[in-house]
């Protein structure tokens, strides 16, 4: 199967990260290179991270830890391995500066700082309609 850049093919997406629906909170691949990625997310209603039709911090956050899982998962499939299990092992920092709503459409830039024996660390920034709306780093570990 070949895969070209961008794509929001829903089953290749998917296959480059261990999360499963409904728990899948990217949608799109963008961009990727060694130490950056770019991912998309549409919110849509049925979300487990929406409430009162707004897209909680803590559903921005999985955003971003998936958008690692999704540069993690995309290199291992250029590598014809299959993608590991990862997890977020510590969160530096988060801000939000407003939380988005159902329908909007997130984009998502990690642009990877360090990665050592499994662990890497990570900023990421999330934009809505080229506004950053949340920021953070944080690391992350593979299985």
């Amino acid at each position: 199967m070949e895969n070209r850049l961008p794509t929001s093919d829903k089953d290749f997406v998917q296959s480059l990260i261990p999360q499963r629906a409904p728990f899948v909170m990217v949608h799109e691949l963008s961009e990727y290179s060694e130490s950056h990625l770019i991912s998309g997310f549409e919110i849509k209603e049925d979300n487990l991270f929406v409430h009162d039709g707004f897209f909680q911090a803590s559903g921005l956050i999985e955003h971003q830890a998936q958008s690692v899982a999704l540069h993690t998962g995309y290199k291992y499939y250029l590598l014809g391995k299959d993608a590991p299990t990862g997890y977020i092992g510590a969160i530096k920092s988060f801000e939000a500066e407003i939380l988005p709503k159902i329908g909007d459409q997130l984009r998502s830039e990690v642009t990877i700082l360090n990665e050592v024996m499994g662990v890497t660390l990570v900023d990421i920034v999330t934009k809505l309609n080229g506004e950053v709306i949340a920021k953070s780093q944080m690391k992350t570990a593979v299985k």
